[in-house]
Formats: C-alpha cells, sequence, structure tokens
C-alpha cells in the first residue's frame, strides 16, 4: 500500500471525526462531539498550537491521523514538537502508516528547526512501541499528572 501524508483538510472532516472516536475510545478517554468541534477548530487555527496530519491510502481514503505541536524548551533554549495523539485505522495497521506519519513529523520538526519529536504511549501498548522502536529512543523519563 502506498501511504501519502499531507495536512487535513477540510474534506478530511468525517473521516478524521471517526478515527478521533475511535482513538478516544482506545484511550479511555470519554469525548463529546462539541470535543471534537473544539479540536477540529483548533486543527485549522492559525493561532493555535494543534498541527494535523492525515493518513491516507492510495483509494484516497484516510486511514490515520496524528496531532502534534511544537513546544518551547528552555534548557537547551530550542524548540521541539510533541505528538499528542496518534492513531491508525484497524484495517490499515501493520502497512507502514505509522512509520510514514511518524517521519513526516520529524520531516516537519526539522524544517523548522525544532530539534526533537517526543511523545507517549501506555507502558502496555506493545504493538505500537515495537514501531516506535524503529524510530525514536525510549526515554528514562517518567510522567506525572496533576489534575487541576
Amino acid at each position: 500500500m502506498v501511504v501519502k501524508i499531507r495536512r487535513a483538510a477540510d474534506q478530511d472532516r468525517a473521516a478524521w471525526n471517526v478515527l478521533f472516536q475511535a482513538h478516544c475510545a482506545f484511550g479511555g478517554e470519554e469525548q463529546t462531539s462539541e470535543m471534537r468541534d473544539r479540536v477540529w477548530g483548533w486543527i485549522h487555527d492559525q493561532d493555535a498550537q494543534t498541527l494535523c496530519f492525515v493518513a491516507e491510502n492510495d483509494q484516497g481514503e484516510v486511514i490515520g491521523f496524528v496531532h502534534f505541536r511544537p513546544y518551547e524548551r528552555p534548557m537547551p533554549a530550542t524548540k521541539g514538537a510533541f505528538i499528542d495523539d496518534m492513531f491508525v485505522a484497524p484495517s490499515a495497521r501493520g502497512q507502514g502508516v505509522v512509520d510514514a506519519m511518524i517521519e513526516a513529523v520529524g520531516v516537519y520538526a526539522s524544517d523548522h528547526g525544532w530539534d526533537v519529536v517526543r511523545w507517549m504511549t501506555s507502558e502496555t501498548n506493545y504493538r505500537a512501541r515495537s514501531v516506535y522502536d524503529r524510530h525514536a529512543t525510549k526515554s528514562n523519563w517518567v510522567t506525572y499528572q496533576l489534575n487541576t
């Protein structure tokens, strides 16, 4: 399968919506249509941070997406990219879609002078981690979360 990675466009809304709902359900996050409307708005707002690439198969179907954003890194005085969400339709898994999305974010980051791309996943997400291990180094950092 040939995979094309590109910026999300208006015509991708319905496919992205289905995939994002599935991603949220997989992650145990309750998601409403209003929440998806807000995220879709961020993706298309020039003043928002959230960027979105979609993965398209050779039939033109959107089969995956990745949300990412820049962040400032005070210690090295640089910018990096953080991948917030990455999801591939179950029917398209194991065909290099995640590889293509990670590579596309890496190229975008490099083109914009960002020196690192980071993301998190569940420790038990072994299938995804086997792909991630081909592209990046697992860090030693432990993530904490303070809910407010």
